[in-house]
């Protein structure tokens, strides 16, 4: 596929940086169908046009990227999902992770990464950003992996927890008691590898509730 084939959307809600890009890709010689200044308008426009690639900053007003990624998904869109960011945190890669996003790219990077990133994603492959340390990114996998030792009982008290359900509530819900929930609550914790501290997994689920609500 050469470059006039590969149409782009790009999604931002900073001016300058959208018409930035804007400008670097279509003077490079790609095809931009759109523009969105705001998550529902980004998601709206990748349904509508169907783009080849769309480019979205995580931080955007109404829905964030990944809400945008997971509902265009949902919704069986087949484009492929570049996020363009300031954070390289743990908890972000992991969100992208999660939502098996086909490239992460930081603002800071060149356009030259940016270009990189299209075509090795194009190629089929996943692509993070050179200018991420290897140590989050592992961080994140180990995360995922964690995740992935909870049985189905653990998953879905997880996940009441993440939604700031009490354990009283929980236990009703599945008519179980509470000593049940607590024994699970703290299964759960040794196989994350949380310190047995006050509200730990109560904190823990918050940090990472779209992650665990992804599950």
């Amino acid at each position: 596929m050469n470059k006039e084939q590969i149409t782009i959307i790009v999604a931002d809600d900073h001016p300058m940086l959208l018409k930035g890009l804007h400008d670097e890709l279509t003077g490079s010689g790609y095809t931009i169908i759109g523009q969105a200044d705001n998550g529902i308008q980004a998601l709206e426009i990748v349904l509508k046009l169907k783009p080849t690639i769309a480019l979205l900053d995580i931080d955007m007003p109404v829905l964030n990227g990944f809400e945008v990624i997971k509902m265009a998904r949902d919704k069986g869109s087949e484009t492929k999902f570049i996020i363009l960011s300031f954070h390289k945190e743990s908890y972000y890669l992991v969100q992208a992770k999660t939502f098996q996003i086909n490239g992460y790219l930081l603002k800071e990077d060149s356009f030259f990464e940016i270009e990189r990133c299209i075509n090795e994603v194009i190629a089929g492959n996943v692509y993070f950003s050179k200018s991420i340390d290897a140590q989050p990114i592992m961080q994140a996998t180990e995360e995922l992996k964690r995740l992935n030792l909870l049985t189905l009982s653990e998953t879905k008290i997880l996940k009441l927890i993440a939604q700031k359900i009490s354990n009283q509530e929980i236990a009703e819900s599945l008519s179980l008691s509470i000593r049940t929930i607590e024994k699970h609550r703290s299964n759960i914790i040794d196989k994350l590898g949380l310190k047995k501290e006050n509200n730990v997994l109560t904190n823990w689920a918050l940090m990472n509730r779209s992650t665990i609500l992804s599950q």
